[in-house]
């Protein structure tokens, strides 16, 4: 398949800025597969819509303040000579650190930007010398293995004093101390995601009271959220893109909730591509079962892909040419898929990360 067949056309001012001030008055699209058919909805009509004995698995993942702003501070041997004018000017340079992935301990995989000049062995200052990073390694696409080190408490306190909240590219603006609540889900615990699981946005507790009013089950697995989720693809065939792996859990408690539902075929909807990629992943390695445990992912869901466990998904509009659009045209047909963008569009339905989502049945 051709990247351009993923392609759509979207007028700017449809891209979401802000959230709204109510998560859960987005707009809902719901898409019939097997019919063909769409209507549009209130989210808050999502507890009518599903039916008692549904499952609803959602991803609790938590995003970091990923977003580092500082200075260079040379290497450790430059900095003997910090009287030295020009080295003093080489290093006021504004710099970057975009953290993506925790290795261990305080080794972090990250970018930088502009990366093109940090060599190995620099130093990288945060606040007033609060929290520092070491360049260990470079990788491409100005990708650098850092180790941090705060001065006092720990990194992940350092973090997120200094830290800002990671919004993606097309939302163009700096972001807000508010968006530290906005760009995280009611449900979110486990830390580690440098993005959103956006689907579960418009999520409050009003709206899980109603799911459990209706006896609409929910349950939860964590995937942390990378950069291999929103990583372009660069090929024009779109098979020959390579995933990068992300890390999830499923607890036992999860794992048995999934399966019984699948032993009595209630429906399974996934809220968000996520929680897909990462039930699918376990359901392909243990023969259609979910089994507990931890693990990483890079699956790649294109077109003709045998959906094992998920029959409904929550998403929100994604990106042309991106791997989520994949996923959802996988899912529900690419054709269908894109009328339904257009149709998206034609209703200036908002798009992306805080705009606003369809229910696929």
């Amino acid at each position: 398949m051709r990247l351009d067949e993923f392609d759509y056309t979207l007028p700017a001012e449809l891209i979401a800025q802000q959230p709204l001030a109510e998560r859960d008055t987005s707009r809902l699209m719901v898409l019939g597969r097997e019919a063909g058919t769409i209507e549009d909805k209130s989210f808050r009509e999502l507890t009518e819509i599903l039916r008692p004995g549904d499952l609803l698995v959602f991803n609790n993942t938590k995003v970091i303040p990923a977003r580092l702003l500082g200075r260079r501070r040379g290497t450790r041997s430059q900095q003997i000579g910090k009287n030295n004018p020009a080295l003093n000017e080489f290093l006021r340079a504004e710099i970057e650190l975009f953290l993506t992935r925790q290795e261990s301990g305080g080794i972090w995989q990250a970018l930088v930007r502009p990366g093109r000049k940090v060599r190995t062995g620099e130093i990288l200052e945060f606040g007033t010398g609060e929290l520092e990073a070491e360049v260990l390694g470079r990788g491409e696409f100005g990708m650098r293995r850092v180790r941090l080190k705060a001065r006092s408490g720990s990194v992940e306190e350092a973090v997120d004093r200094l830290g800002h909240v990671p919004l993606p590219p097309y939302i163009q603006r700096s972001d807000r101390p508010s968006d530290r609540e906005t760009y995280q889900t009611v449900f979110a615990k486990v830390r580690g995601a440098v993005a959103a699981p956006t689907a579960g946005l418009h999520f409050t507790e009003s709206v899980l009271g109603g799911l459990r009013a209706r006896r609409i089950e929910t349950c939860e697995i964590t995937l942390h959220v990378g950069l291999g989720t929103f990583q372009p693809v660069r090929t024009d065939i779109v098979e020959e893109h390579k995933m990068e792996a992300e890390r999830f859990e499923i607890s036992e408690q999860t794992a048995l909730a999934i399966n019984k539902a699948l032993d009595e075929n209630r429906r399974i909807i996934a809220v968000g591509t996520t929680s897909v990629r990462t039930l699918e992943h376990v359901a392909c390695e243990d023969g259609g079962r979910i089994v507990s445990g931890r693990g990483e992912t890079s699956l790649y869901i294109l077109p003709g892909y045998k959906f094992r466990v998920v029959r409904g998904l929550i998403t929100n509009f994604h990106l042309p040419r991106s791997t989520l659009l994949m996923l959802v045209s996988a899912f529900a047909g690419r054709e269908l898929v894109l009328s339904a963008y257009q149709h998206a569009v034609a209703e200036r339905y908002r798009f992306y990360s805080y705009g606003d989502c369809m229910l696929i049945l």
